[in-house]
């Protein structure tokens, strides 16, 4: 006996769910119909809903939180300070075997160090304080460089910058290198501090990084520029802008 055996080419249906699963994950079959309909495919509801369920698509799945995708922007030095400064987290331990971290803040400008601060936990409210206090002392940048930790992504840290006016540049995930001043004095840092001695509590490590801190920018020279310290280079950054002004 012969008998006619329906040949379904489900294909082209097939990749559609799955980019808009890829691009939706938390919408369902109906979404999913709509925005076919609207894109001009005339299937059908029962042709989307037989595919959706051969693909298992109706089985509850957990849902990985994405990075929104991040745009490249080159690494340069900024034309004075205050418009750009980076910021990155390190992280020891102590002699009890207690982690700590570090918040390290820098003027992409001369490399100055702008805070280093220790704590045991550095949440976002945490960051945003250390934040204000530091933007008391130093003043409000245009920019800060950041990467995609959740302390950076989180609502709390975005809704402040946008109070302040200041515009967050998120590296591309996986390319520590778009942060590349942080990184380097984050390489710095550990080299003459985190690994250099051991500590028995949270104030031993804030001490030493605040003396570190003050021969970084005031006795210490950076080969990025030119063999000076970051205090001299804005110095004499100053003296020369200054002096163009005048003789212009």
């Amino acid at each position: 006996m012969y008998y006619y055996k329906n040949v379904r080419d489900d294909s082209e249906t097939i990749d559609k769910l799955l980019e808009l699963s890829e691009r939706h994950p938390t919408e369902g079959q109906d979404l999913y119909y709509s925005r076919i309909r609207q894109q001009g495919l005339l299937w059908n509801y029962k042709r989307v809903r037989r595919v959706y369920l051969l693909l298992g698509m109706n089985r509850r799945r957990k849902v990985r939180r994405r990075v929104p995708a991040r745009v490249k922007v080159p690494l340069i030095v900024p034309e004075q300070a205050g418009d750009t400064w980076s910021m990155d987290f390190t992280c020891d331990v102590l002699m009890n075997k207690r982690r700590f971290r570090t918040l390290n803040i820098i003027d992409d400008f001369n490399r100055e160090a702008i805070a280093v601060e220790a704590a045991y936990t550095m949440p976002a409210m945490r960051v945003t304080q250390i934040l204000e206090r530091t933007i008391h002392e130093q003043g409000r940048p245009s920019c800060i460089r950041v990467d995609n930790g959740p302390e950076f992504i989180s609502k709390e840290f975005k809704d402040w910058c946008e109070s302040k006016g200041i515009k967050v540049q998120y590296t591309q995930p996986g390319k520590p290198m778009q942060n590349g001043y942080i990184e380097r004095f984050n390489r710095t840092f550990r080299e003459n501090i985190l690994d250099a001695y051991l500590f028995e509590d949270i104030n031993q490590v804030q001490v030493l990084a605040d003396e570190w801190m003050e021969d970084y920018n005031y006795s210490r020279p950076h080969e990025a520029l030119g063999g000076i310290t970051p205090n001299l280079f804005k110095r004499m950054k100053n003296i020369n802008q200054q002096q163009y002004h005048n003789e212009n």
